[in-house]
């Protein structure tokens, strides 16, 4: 039988920032107990303080979860300290911004090494524990970007339908093995460091597409199938129109999006070269939220995705339906 959120042993990646550090706060308030995973051992000290101050228990295990020795070792210590693993959630990931030439090799490479394998290699890690206790959740943290596309962060992208198909095959895999769940989250852009985190080749400033949820949302998708498992999540109505449009009017989308996203994704101001937190953590961004949002200009960004997004491949459609050049 699986336990009740307050009494589950949940090992997070990505523990530092963002939607990782977020959760695990949550899941503290509730009184479980939180293995921690990041590069950076300062940020996870911090985040153990929080998490136990909020009324849970907290061990913090430095790890990069390229690593796959690493990661088999997060697991060692959170079976060790709690005596099992009821939860883990692939959560740590990072972004390089550019097109696909001017992003580095190995720059490239690393992307889909932490974001992909770190996914595997946790699964690995967990699974064992999962099949000896009879039970578990796995819950993996992909994008919207797991549904779509995009020529200025196609690494990023690469990656995280990589996690989203891996997450499908594996569920198919396991779903023999009772009391075993494999769940994906699947974000639209979400107020965190990542944004600041990200390498970026583009030669200009990148910022999250809007809308931008807030942490929370995501936090309460990932609570949710720990108590109730769902094989996918998505967090955003504007993902959920977003991917509708690209799988009904492709050819309409895939025009547009280039555009939508150079404004959307990049302001106007100029950016030197550099690799963020890709091959080493920036401590100094390590927080819950990145300071994107604002109440303001909540509802015009919402306004202006759906009018930048949705209706102009909607009206593309139409004028070329219109003149004949689609036959249904």
């Amino acid at each position: 039988m699986r336990p009740k959120l307050g009494d589950s042993v949940v090992v997070i990646t990505g523990a530092s920032s963002g939607i990782g550090r977020a959760t695990a706060r949550a899941l503290a308030e509730h009184g479980a107990s939180v293995v921690l995973a990041a590069r950076s051992e300062q940020s996870l000290r911090e985040t153990a303080e929080e998490c136990e101050d909020a009324g849970g228990r907290a061990l913090a295990v430095p790890t990069d979860v390229s690593d796959k020795e690493a990661v088999q070792d997060l697991a060692r210590q959170a079976a060790d300290r709690f005596g099992r693993i009821d939860v883990w959630v692939n959560n740590a990931g990072v972004m390089a911004y550019g097109y696909f030439e001017q992003i580095p090799d190995e720059t490239y490479r690393q992307v889909i090494e932490t974001n992909l394998f770190g996914s595997i290699n946790g699964a690995r890690a967990a699974l064992p524990y999962f099949r000896e206790q009879r039970s578990g959740v796995l819950i993996n943290v992909s994008s919207l970007w797991g549904r779509m596309f995009s020529p200025y962060v196609s690494a990023y992208t690469t990656s995280k339908f990589g996690v989203r198909t891996f997450s499908e095959s594996l569920r198919e895999a396991l779903a023999e093995e009772e009391g075993i769940e494999v769940c994906t989250i699947l974000p639209q852009s979400v107020d965190t460091p990542i944004f600041c985190h990200a390498a970026n080749y583009s030669g200009r400033s990148a910022k999250p597409v809007p809308p931008i949820a807030d942490p929370g949302r995501v936090v309460k998708a990932i609570l949710r199938c720990i108590e109730h498992p769902q094989r996918e999540v998505s967090v955003g109505f504007v993902g959920h129109l977003e991917a509708i449009i690209q799988e009904t009017m492709p050819g309409p989308f895939n025009w547009l999006a280039p555009y939508v996203m150079r404004w959307a994704a990049f302001s106007s101001e100029p950016a030197e070269s550099k690799p963020g937190n890709i091959f080493e953590p920036m401590p100094e961004w390590n927080q819950v939220t990145g300071g994107w949002r604002s109440e303001r200009k909540t509802v015009l960004r919402y306004a202006a995705l759906a009018g930048g997004v949705a209706l102009p491949p909607l009206l593309a459609y139409w004028i070329i339906r219109r003149r004949g050049r689609i036959q249904t």
